[in-house]
């Protein structure tokens, strides 16, 4: 199984939105292994956000990110980064497809409701960044065979 960061992000959390975007990710078959609501530190947001530390809207998206607390979790399942990528749709709100998170609430390409890890190293190094290894926690989702294939499963 593998695992992948997603933020829920102010916007969201202001907006009500929370419950949706959770929704969203039980009902495709992901397991929430951690999950906490908190206001996200310059520290833990210069780092997560460095590749952007350049652009002219870096300020900008450090606070937004800190204008109202974020939910943070991790999510487990058969190639979980690709299966949340999905899910979130494209970055640019106005270009997300329907049905997508982002296409059905972003209109933004800051305001985006949720932080998807893009890769199995990203996915790594976010979680490290984030979460104690004693906040992740191991168990079974008994829907799992439901969910996926015996193979699928191994």
């Amino acid at each position: 199984m593998e695992r992948t960061l997603v933020i829920i992000k102010p916007d969201a959390v202001n907006r009500a939105l929370v419950g949706e975007v959770l929704n969203r990710f039980e009902r495709k078959g992901l397991k929430i292994v951690a999950c906490k609501m908190q206001y996200l530190k310059d520290e833990e947001l210069f780092e997560h956000y460095s590749h952007l530390k350049d652009k002219p809207f870096f300020k900008d998206l450090v606070d937004f990110m800190k204008h109202a607390p974020s939910i943070l979790m991790v999510l487990e399942g058969v190639r979980a980064i690709d299966a949340v990528r999905q899910l979130a749709g494209s970055t640019y709100g106005i270009e997300a497809n329907p049905g997508t998170i982002r296409g059905d609430y972003s209109m933004s390409r800051s305001n985006t409701i949720i932080h998807a890890s893009d890769s199995q190293e990203s996915a790594e190094k976010e979680i490290e960044r984030f979460f104690d290894e004693k906040e992740i926690f191991q168990w079974e989702k008994i829907d799992f065979s439901e969910v996926y294939s015996v193979d699928e499963r191994a």
